[in-house]
């Protein structure tokens, strides 16, 4: 028998255009309004790269950092770009560990579709807090994973700590 956990939520991620820059949600979260940072859960908005939550977190307080530039591969980034984007997921890093008082952390990104890569043309390095104890038999049992903070909790927590370092 198969069970199912409907989640009619994750249609619009799902179903949202995968290829190139018209259409890619990164995209259109970067040329998004300042005023709109909230809506679109962005903790930070540097030169060349922000940092968002990830609107489908594997965890409380799961980020991304994310070049402005629709550019697929770690390799095509700009010196500035790369730079900037080490800068922004130290400060994540920091964020994570001092603002939610993670106690390890996983990060790292997925390449191409065949890496994983949900949206593969646009680059997102991924930071996710950890604790002990954070996975349970609802993840080993239902398959299920709980995310116990809200999105706005956590990005009212976040967002501050990336000012306190970059700026």
């Amino acid at each position: 028998m198969t069970e199912r956990l409907w989640a009619p939520w994750r249609y619009d991620y799902v179903s949202a255009p995968k290829a190139g820059a018209e259409g890619c949600v990164f995209c259109g979260i970067g040329s998004a309004a300042e005023a709109e940072d909230g809506e679109n859960l962005v903790l930070y908005r540097g030169s060349h790269v922000f940092a968002v939550l990830n609107r489908f977190p594997y965890i409380n307080g799961h980020m991304m950092v994310v070049p402005y530039r629709h550019e697929p591969e770690l390799g095509g980034l700009s010196r500035e770009e790369s730079e900037e984007l080490f800068r922004v997921l130290a400060a994540g890093e920091k964020a994570l560990k001092e603002g939610m008082k993670c106690q390890g952390m996983n990060g790292g990104w997925n390449a191409g579709s065949a890496g994983g890569a949900g949206i593969p043309g646009h680059l997102h390095v991924h930071l996710l807090p950890r604790w002990s104890g954070d996975t349970n038999f609802m993840s080993t049992v239902g398959g299920i994973r709980v995310v116990s903070q809200s999105l706005e909790k956590a990005r009212e927590i976040l967002s501050p700590w990336f000012r306190k370092v970059l700026d």
